[in-house]
């Protein structure tokens, strides 16, 4: 099998850490232009794309006589050797550079703003010049989240010794007829048409219906243009010839708009496909054809004459609309949308213009809809999850989900041919520049350079400190940044907004109180916030200089939490805490978070401790929110989200059913037959206990109680949440109360509420079997001197009889505590406790050669002292079940909710009723750095933290996620920010008495075990 070796820690220390390192001199003078290749930003990973090829190096090397540096970067196109035989030098930080050259923004700690000394063939008096970076700035529309960046290149103190950077932004690099000469658009549309085809594939085949898309290349997994095309013709339109598209489907039909690069990129791809243009007047007689050819693909180039309609009756004009957008409106929801299979938009929109489609609309072209699914966007995906599904608001539930592809960095899925064309497009102002450098603007004669010398200052954001020409408005969104940092800062000392140089402002201060498993993730994301300091404190020093060692505006500090004194100094420091102690600190936390009138975050449940805070949290005028993790966490957060668009289209609730639970990957547990297929990341204690547990919920308008003493044994054994995994289900403590959580209304009106947790198939019926035995005794202590008399003591206690210690006698007592199990049971059973080898050597000989050499070695050691026999089990299982490297953990989370039209019920059980089935799933796996479960409950932690310091939640006191939606609604947008959004689908299903997919699973479960 193919393996993946690992990068060496000093290797990635290398990578991440190379920009901080202290390399941050020139010499007194150069003799050299020198030009800096920067290496893009490590946290984005598909980013392989360098604005100068090789190639181009050396031309500038040899022809243009400057010197060129590098950054070592392994993800990029290029070898960072590549460039060195083409002239380049690897340097770290590209501090000598007079220009510096990259993709995408820099990072905020790596813009490099100090001037340069002059070269000798600048005519400059001045011994020092002004450095000049260009990139996509992603500034010049105002992006608030950029302002900071642009701040870099502004000064408000004339009398500053130091002259800041020149900002140049390839976006506004354009020619004299005003169209842009330098970007990636073309690519950016071959690489979006062959993404949206996979995107389709897969629609397609949710619906049951196999398509030649399927075969369609992505563009990242080809080492050339020329292949994915080659690809592309002779085997997916290959196919459409030879075989025609799917009959279920009808003819298939394109959309394509704008009339861009982008554009021209999907329309020049399309070419590789048997497709045949039509007009839009012609779509209906098309697609309403029987007689249509199905062996080609329809294509509809819609231009904006073909749906935008004046408010005054009069024909389009392109004049017009760009002068009065606002007198037209967009008729593509009934003209164009509802004839197509896949939308491919590369129309450009600005907030003044009409949509090409609304939300509103949306809903009128899918019931027009012949079939198919278009693609609407509500945010960006990215090339590890490129497509996904949604629903507005506002869209019926009938009504198909909506399938999109919205990558934004598209592009980079072409690394090689897109950074050859870039780079090509650039060298001409790049050469300008050089010479803009060496004898000045004005000294410029040739015209054709004098007209990229002018293109170069059109392109210039920012320079000598101050915003450039029609730039100057970018002073509103700037001022708009000032003040949500100023009103953050707020809570600071005055004299710290006062005593510092004017457009200076003080970081926000996040405090991280614990070191543990979770707090990777939470580290890790705060410090990508450019306006963000963070200080984690932990009484493990070693642990919190882990965590903060590769981020530069992070702080390890050791503490006790029983310092009260130095925990209170520490949090008055803080503009935000976050609590990530073991679950009976956090209320200590708490009192002195109200006490300095700090805002407070941790991922447990609200205790009654923490209740108690309630009234003097609001009274301080201090928010103490809990319950953002995982479950619970994303589970509310996700719930209430899809429960709000039920309620916006006037239906009601009659069924919420959710399970959640943390597995390991597939690949860990099932290949190597572990017990309990389970492993643990920590302590097993709490899911030891869970099973001690009694449960309370309402199943089919019966409220069942489960005893904990039979929780395990009446667990539902085959929940249809997956169609490849077998997993079970235990029901979760009392779900009644969730009714007031979720705003469901009173539990008397509800058909089903049950919340529950996840397991592999097998887990609940052994450890069931090992509960019987006496393993989860938390009363009587045993003090075994061996881990293999574990199981005898147990047992002795038990029996309240003393057992041989030999195997006969203990296998015989096994069969006196558990009368009537199963032989297959009884087999794992065996199995499992020679494998956990608390029984004496050769005590099964049945058992398999892994569960016997697992007996003979691999142990923790034992206490000293006597204990439950449920710490020394939990002991035991941290140690054996442990996750060991390269293994992966899994998280699993899935609402079903069952909704339908209001007054609307069955006259009769059997009576067929019309209901929608909504679901919402997270399905995640674990990384090489990081757990699934340390990312989905660290992540959510900070999302909820910054919404907070960005002043978008009002509440205050003790709450939970569902207080207001700013919270919910920050966590959700961030953690599909970075690829783990929910996945939601709904159907209409019309059955005797109703009932959801899950929700009918678990009634027959219980009818099972009641029998």
């Amino acid at each position: 099998m193919p393996i993946l070796r690992r990068t060496p820690f000093a290797f990635r220390h290398r990578l991440s850490c190379a920009p901080s390192f202290s390399y941050h001199s020139t010499a007194s003078n150069a003799s050299k232009l020198t030009i800096g290749i920067r290496r893009e930003d490590p946290r984005r990973i598909w980013e392989r794309r360098c604005p100068i090829s090789p190639d181009a190096v050396n031309e500038l090397v040899e022809k243009e006589g400057v010197e060129v540096l590098i950054q070592d970067c392994e993800r990029r196109v290029w070898s960072t050797n590549e460039f060195v035989k083409a002239g380049a030098r690897i340097h770290p930080t590209l501090s000598p550079s007079h220009i510096t050259l990259g993709i995408k923004e820099t990072p905020l700690d790596e813009v490099l703003t100090d001037p340069v000394p002059a070269i000798h063939e600048t005519s400059s008096q001045s011994p020092q010049i002004p450095r000049t970076h260009l990139m996509f700035s992603h500034t010049v529309k105002g992006q608030h989240y950029n302002m900071e960046l642009l701040s870099k290149f502004l000064t408000s103190d004339p009398s500053g010794s130091g002259v800041p950077p020149r900002l140049i932004d390839y976006e506004l690099l354009k020619g004299e007829d005003g169209k842009r000469t330098v970007g990636f658009g073309w690519y950016a549309g071959v690489a979006g048409a062959l993404e949206s085809l996979c995107a389709l594939a897969h629609a397609l085949l949710d619906l049951g219906v196999s398509s030649p898309f399927l075969y369609t290349p992505r563009p990242h997994t080809h080492p050339s243009l020329a292949s994915i095309l080659a690809t592309l013709r002779d085997v997916v339109g290959a196919q459409i010839i030879s075989h025609g598209t799917p009959k279920a489907l009808g003819p298939i039909v394109f959309g394509v708009t704008g009339t861009g690069q982008v554009a021209r990129g999907v329309l020049a791809l399309l070419e590789d496909l048997p497709i045949c243009y039509v007009k839009v007047q012609d779509l209906p007689a098309l697609v309403n054809d029987p007689a249509t050819d199905l062996h080609k693909i329809y294509v509809v180039h819609a231009l904006p004459g073909d749906y935008l309609v004046r408010r005054d009756g009069q024909p389009y004009d392109r004049t017009h609309y760009y002068a009065n957008p606002h007198e037209y409106t967009s008729e593509f929801h009934t003209r164009v949308a509802p004839f197509l299979t896949l939308l491919l938009n590369g129309a450009g929109w600005a907030p003044s213009y009409p949509r090409l489609i609304s939300n509103d609309q949306l809903t009128v072209a899918l019931e027009r809809a012949q079939q198919g699914g278009l693609e609407f966007l509500p945010r960006a995906s990215t090339l590890s999850s490129p497509f996904f599904s949604t629903r507005p608001a506002s869209l019926p539930a009938h009504l198909p989900s909506v399938t999109m592809m919205s990558v934004d960095i598209l592009p980079t899925a072409l690394p090689l041919e897109s950074s050859e064309h870039f780079s090509q497009v650039l060298l001409p102002y790049l050469k300008t520049l050089i010479q803009s450098y060496r004898i000045g603007n004005n000294a410029i004669v040739d015209p054709e350079e004098k007209k990229r010398a002018d293109a170069l200052d059109r392109a210039t954001v920012a320079r000598d400190g101050a915003l450039v020409g029609n730039h100057k408005w970018l002073e509103k969104p700037l001022g708009v940044w000032k003040d949500s940092v100023r009103a953050v800062s707020e809570t600071s000392d005055s004299s710290d907004s006062k005593s510092g140089p004017p457009g200076k402002h003080r970081k926000k201060k996040v405090l991280v109180l614990g070191s543990g498993m979770v707090a990777g993730p939470t580290v890790d994301e705060i410090c990508r916030w450019g306006d963000a300091e963070l200080v984690v404190a932990s009484n493990v020093f070693s642990e919190a200089q882990r965590l903060t060692r590769m981020h530069d505006n992070a702080t390890p500090v050791e503490v006790d939490v029983s310092d009260q004194a130095k925990v209170g100094s520490l949090i008055e420091q803080a503009d935000a805490v976050i609590s990530l102690l073991p679950v009976p600190f956090h209320p200590r936390v708490a009192e002195l978070c109200i006490k300095h009138r700090k805002h407070m975050v941790t991922a447990s449940y609200i205790s009654p401790a923490m209740k108690a805070l309630h009234e003097r949290a609001l009274s301080s005028n201090v928010l103490l929110l809990n319950e953002i993790g995982l479950d619970p966490g994303i589970d509310h957060c996700s719930a209430i989200s899809l429960l709000n668009e039920i309620r916006a289209q006037k239906k009601e609730v009659v069924s919420f059913t959710s399970f959640c639970g943390g597995l390991p990957a597939p690949d860990v547990v099932l290949e190597n037959n572990v017990p309990l297929k389970y492993k643990f990341s920590w302590s097993p204690r709490g899911v030891l206990s869970a099973a001690l547990n009694g449960a309370r919920f309402k199943l089919w308008n019966q409220v069942e109680e489960i005893p904990g003493e039979i929780i395990l044994r009446d667990h539902f054994p085959s929940l249809p949440l997956s169609d490849v995994l077998k997993l079970e289900g235990i029901a979760n403590r009392d779900s009644l109360p969730y009714a007031g959580t979720y705003d469901l209304g009173s539990v008397d009106r509800l058909r089903s509420l049950v919340r529950g947790t996840v397991r592999y198939q097998g887990f609940s019926t052994l450890l069931h079997s090992l509960k019987r035995l006496g393993l989860l005794e938390t009363e009587n202590l045993i003090h075994p001197t061996y881990w293999s008399d574990v199981l005898r003591q147990v047992i002795e206690l038990r029996l309240k009889s003393s057992v041989s210690d030999d195997s006969a006698s203990i296998l015989s007592a096994l069969s006196d505590l558990l009368p009537g199990v199963k032989d297959d049971s009884m087999h794992d059973l065996l199995e499992s406790l020679t494998w956990f080898g608390i029984v004496p050597p050769n005590f099964y000989p049945a058992a398999s050669s892994q569960a016997i050499n697992s007996n003979t070695h691999d142990f923790p050691t034992l206490p000293t002292k006597p204990s439950a026999p449920i710490d020394l089990f939990a002991t035991l299982l941290a140690h054996k079940l442990r996750y060991l490297p390269n293994e992966r953990d899994m998280v699993i989370l899935s609402h079903e909710i069952v909704a339908r039209s209001p007054n609307i019920s069955p006259s009769s059980p059997n009576e067929p009723i019309e209901e929608e089935i909504h679901t919402s799933t997270l399905l995640t796996t674990g990384t090489e750095k990081q757990t699934s479960m340390s990312i989905t409950v660290g992540l959510p932690v900070a999302f909820a933290t910054r919404v907070i310091l960005d002043g978008q939640v009002t509440a205050r006191g003790v709450c939970g996620p569902g207080v207001e939606k700013g919270v919910w609604r920050g966590v959700l947008d961030g953690l599909a920010s970075v690829g783990l959004g929910m996945k939601e689908s709904v159907k209409v299903v019309r059955r005797r008495g109703g009932g959801g997919d899950v929700e009918r699973n678990l009634v027959d479960a219980r009818m099972k075990a009641e029998l």
